[in-house]
């Protein structure tokens, strides 16, 4: 367990900022009333410094931490774990006061349904997983396969070779959703040539933090004529990106603004991302809680609701940008829709 001292700082913001959070203009009411809201917030393997997924929920604490004076206590997951050990430390954050409680990830999906019957006063979210349910359980959602989309056919409109790769941490259907999108994405585009590969199957979670299988993966890949890789693999990410660098060809990030917060070696090879806003999720959730505005059940962060996009950085889209934005709009209006299988 890591505490974070509740203190707000100019630095940490721009920090926000810089590596492509969502920031609002307008200011945050505070309740100045009583002592501060304890947050807990359980990582999912990878934790902070991922680079992606648990960073950007990561970012969304630090953001309520500065912004809405909360106190905060983070803890992290560790390959191999079984259910009974994600509910064991949902569990000791409710037992410790922290309310709410928040579960990055898909795997918690157990974990936080039991542990939230226990404590049916302990405000719970969980990211990524809809099937966790009851009265204190709110669902962050997002549709990725829409942002999956938008990269797509980034890559495809990129693409040389019209031969394009997918790589993804474990073989779950959360992942399908990215894959799906960015497979749409491509076809809609023009025709080509899409392979894809998982870095392991459930329960081994492993391919969410093994940089060197996410290297071989999609060096395999450019090896065969693959000229643009999305990687979807967590902190196994970094290996795609270098294998990108060595071949002289494109890699897509994904969660985060990878090219602001990849290593600056690799950045150059990083044709887009695809955002996934889990820190605006877990903002607005933990602002909710402080106001005293809980929603249970699914929210759903869609393209229309701002929580999935993709990056500008780098100037490697300049050129395609208004045919991308006609594809979000379609998307947007209805026009298009995505499949998640």
């Amino acid at each position: 367990m890591r505490p974070i001292g509740a203190t707000a700082s100019t630095t940490l913001l721009a920090a926000l900022v810089a590596a492509g959070c969502a920031i609002e203009d307008d200011p945050v009411e505070i309740p100045t009333h009583g002592p501060p809201t304890r947050v807990g917030l359980a990582y999912d393997i990878g934790g902070r410094g991922d680079r992606s997924f648990n960073d950007s929920a990561a970012f969304g604490l630090d953001r309520a931490e500065a912004e809405l004076g909360v106190e905060t206590t983070e803890m992290p997951a560790g390959n191999g774990e079984t259910d009974g050990h994600r509910a064991e430390r949902l569990r000791a954050l409710a037992k410790e006061g922290h309310n709410p409680v928040i579960a990055v990830g898909f795997v918690y999906s157990g974990a936080v349904s039991r542990v939230a019957a226990e404590f049916p006063d302990v405000k719970f979210a969980i990211v990524d997983d809809p099937g966790a349910r009851g009265p204190n359980i709110s669902n962050l959602l997002f549709a990725e396969n829409e942002g999956s989309f938008l990269v797509g056919a980034a890559g495809a409109l990129k693409s040389r070779t019209n031969k394009l790769g997918f790589v993804g941490g474990v073989n779950v259907p959360q992942l399908h959703k990215f894959e799906a999108g960015y497979r749409a994405g491509i076809q809609h585009v023009k025709p080509a040539e899409v392979r894809s590969r998982y870095l392991s199957d459930p329960p081994d979670l492993s391919g969410f933090t093994d940089p060197a299988k996410g290297r071989a993966a999609a060096q395999g890949m450019y090896d065969s004529g693959v000229d643009v890789v999305f990687q979807a693999t967590g902190g196994s990410g970094s290996g795609v990106f270098e294998a990108a660098r060595d071949t002289g060809d494109w890699a897509i990030g994904v969660d985060s603004d990878q090219a602001k917060t990849a290593d600056p070696e690799v950045r150059g090879s990083i044709l887009t991302s695809m955002l996934k806003k889990v820190d605006v999720a877990v903002f607005d959730f933990i602002h909710g809680v402080v106001k005293g505005d809980f929603r249970s059940g699914p929210v759903v962060y869609d393209l229309k609701a701002g929580g999935v996009d993709y990056a500008t950085t780098g100037g490697h889209l300049t050129d395609i940008v208004p045919q991308l934005n006609q594809l979000k709009r379609q998307i947007i209006d209805g026009r298009i829709k995505v499949p998640t299988h």
